[in-house]
């Protein structure tokens, strides 16, 4: 048996003599070779395969934890995810790997950091000009040589599918989509949806009033498939383009969110409420969906965002800031997980869980032995089946070589090590200027409001070197300055 190889090289080198093998039959013949062999640090217990769950991951797009009552929102109303909440398990310090969607989609479906993988932007990102420093040449889709989630487990009898937002293809629609789309990547039935376009004519399917962001669309889908596949282990993903701008929904709806008492709150806003509240009820159908059809108790629920909300349409309180920034804001994301019977209903975990762990999670839950592929993740399955188990997890890492003008983010690098974060700036950095590191204790000051950087300097020194080494383990990309930027308040009249 081989055990010393690691599975990606082993693919590479497969695959460049055996061209003529699709990659899904390369799968199976690895993940056979290589069965019973774990890289990683935990060994998790095993569910007996008498045992093996569906599993339906819904996530969000763009959500932060202000938007839900269950985390202490009174404004906005998720009856049904409150329900999955207390039905389950809900993470209070669980992250994105990344403050913008496509790394963290590439994150979530390879269990890698984007830094590794190069893909530290949303696809295709901002031009990149006019600023004092200039981004890398990165990596601007999936390749076709990572093996993904989807690819695992239908190689291990799980039907696969996934409906609504890829993202990580070189171009969102056909023709230019269609080589790094999903189905190329281990999802048997998939079904491509975009957010809204502003410009779309009037009268036309996708408006404020039509479903405009496709959640009913994409919930029947959903609901189609668990039907058609209720007799066999499924696998799927309901990756919503709400509440991702542009901010619409049906008049009447918004109207009543405008005569809430609690409007005024900066965390609230009305037409938000609305589109949250059209999520909520396809949560509420898609459980009731898995009721009905008896596999409850045999069905894993994941409730995710891809990032923080944005906090120029509402505030993301407690935190600071929100979508694109590294502040806890952008990465400090929802999750809620529920399997009836496995999980005590109604806990909470303050542990840190990271887009990139759901892989090896998913893998023990469904049974799956590792198959020796280089991942950042860290199963967190033993703490679905037991609350009191401890993950063995100190650190986290996010890497942003890039200007986000959506939200005025620049780039910058930063680590969580147990309650302490560090921000590293490298504009500040590169160009030598003050400011460059920010210390907080997220215990005492998750507002990160408090820059400790001068009252413990050796707290920071001691994390920007843990950064310094992890960005050169995973080959971490940084900008470089602009030679070509040009200060317009030293130009001459």
């Amino acid at each position: 048996m081989i055990k010393d190889i690691n599975m990606r090289i082993l693919v590479r080198i497969w695959k460049e003599y055996f061209t003529s093998l699709p990659k899904y039959y390369l799968l199976i013949i690895v993940a056979t070779c290589l069965a019973g062999c774990k890289s990683g640090v935990q060994k998790s217990k095993l569910i007996p395969a008498d045992r093996k769950p569906n599993i339906v991951f819904i996530l969000i797009d763009d959500m932060g934890t202000a938007q839900l009552g269950c985390y202490g929102s009174k404004y906005y109303q998720t009856i049904n995810i409150d329900h999955l909440a207390e039905s389950g398990l809900r993470f209070t310090d669980a992250y994105s790997v990344a403050a913008v969607c496509s790394p963290t989609r590439a994150g979530l479906m390879t269990g890698k950091y984007p830094a590794r993988l190069h893909i530290t932007d949303f696809i295709p990102g901002n031009p990149g000009i006019g600023y004092p420093l200039k981004e890398p040449d990165w990596q601007k889709f999936l390749p076709l040589e990572e093996i993904t989630i989807g690819e695992i487990m239908q190689s291990n009898g799980y039907q696969t599918a996934l409906f609504g937002k890829w993202h990580l293809s070189k171009d969102r629609v056909p023709p230019g989509s269609l080589e790094q789309n999903p189905d190329k990547q281990g999802f048997n039935e998939i079904f491509i949806t975009h957010k809204p376009s502003p410009s779309l004519p009037l009268g036309s399917w996708q408006t404020a009033e039509k479903d405009a962001h496709n959640v009913d669309t994409l919930t029947s889908r959903a609901i189609d498939f668990i039907e058609r596949n209720k007799n066999r282990l499924f696998f799927l993903i309901i990756s919503h383009n709400s509440i991702h701008d542009p901010l619409m929904e049906s008049s009447d709806l918004i109207s009543k969110y405008k005569n809430l008492p609690v409007a005024d709150d900066p965390a609230s806003n009305p037409v938000i409420g609305a589109m949250v509240e059209i999520l909520d009820k396809s949560v509420g159908r898609i459980i009731e969906k898995i009721e009905d059809a008896g596999l409850l108790g045999n069905t894993l629920i994941v409730f995710y965002s891809d990032n923080g909300g944005k906090h120029s349409y509402a505030a993301q309180t407690p935190f600071r800031t929100g979508k694109g920034w590294l502040y806890e804001g952008g990465i400090r994301v929802p999750l809620i997980i529920s399997w009836q019977g496995i999980i005590q209903p109604g806990t909470v975990s303050n542990q840190m869980v990271s887009s990139i762990d759901f892989f090896d999670t998913f893998l023990d839950v469904a049974g799956i032995h590792d198959t020796l592929q280089n991942r950042d993740g860290i199963s967190f399955f033993n703490l679905l089946t037991d609350q009191s188990y401890f993950i063995d997890r100190q650190t986290l890492y996010w890497n942003y070589p890039h200007y986000h003008e959506g939200s005025g983010m620049r780039p910058a690098c930063a680590i969580r090590d147990g309650n302490y974060k560090l921000i590293q700036w490298h504009e500040e950095t590169l160009l030598k200027k003050e400011g460059a590191l920010e210390l907080y204790d997220l215990e005492k000051d998750p507002g990160e409001n408090n820059n400790l950087v001068k009252e413990y300097p050796e707290k920071a020194a001691e994390l920007l070197d843990k950064l310094e080494k992890w960005k050169m383990e995973t080959r971490a990309q940084e900008p470089v300055i602009n030679n070509n930027y040009l200060d317009s308040s030293k130009i001459s009249e």
